[in-house]
């Protein structure tokens, strides 16, 4: 049987879950501050993306997601796992991304893909320290000229 405190860390981390996706899908680049530590580390790479650290790569997503107006992450299934102010997750998540074609129509493709996450508990609550993407699919296919970034 969880605990009082094991099920407000878990309603706690889902919901630092859906403020990552609200910020991405948004574009609230700011917001991603209140969902990772400020020496986060990342690894998008298994998806075409990059590697690095929390300021670099909160630019990256920027420039990276500009190409689509519309996106939407739908995260679920998350397993969880709680080690006092530590924890890991894993969480599947399905990214349907919108873009304009060159004949003024819009087209989309979408990324299937698990956020593998480690956690600490702060101050001000549970943040993200590192994660890394596993990349299952991808539906559709990307133009060219909209290949996202990897610098």
């Amino acid at each position: 049987m969880l605990s009082l405190q094991e099920v407000s860390d878990r309603i706690e981390i889902n919901d630092q879950l859906i403020r990552y996706t609200k910020a991405i899908d948004e574009k609230d680049w700011a917001l991603l501050e209140q969902v990772f530590t400020p020496d986060a580390e990342f690894d998008y790479t298994s998806s075409g993306g990059i590697a690095g650290g929390f300021p670099e790569v909160q630019a990256w997503l920027a420039k990276a997601l500009a190409a689509f107006p519309e996106t939407m992450h739908l995260i679920g299934n998350t397993e969880v796992r709680l080690d006092g102010d530590a924890a890991h997750t894993r969480t599947a998540v399905y990214n349907p991304m919108f873009f304009a074609r060159k004949d003024g129509g819009r087209d989309h493709f979408a990324v299937g893909a698990y956020y593998v996450d480690d956690w600490v508990r702060t101050a001000d609550g549970w943040r993200i320290r590192r994660r890394h993407e596993e990349h299952v699919f991808t539906e559709g296919e990307l133009p060219a000229e909209l290949a996202i970034p990897t610098e």
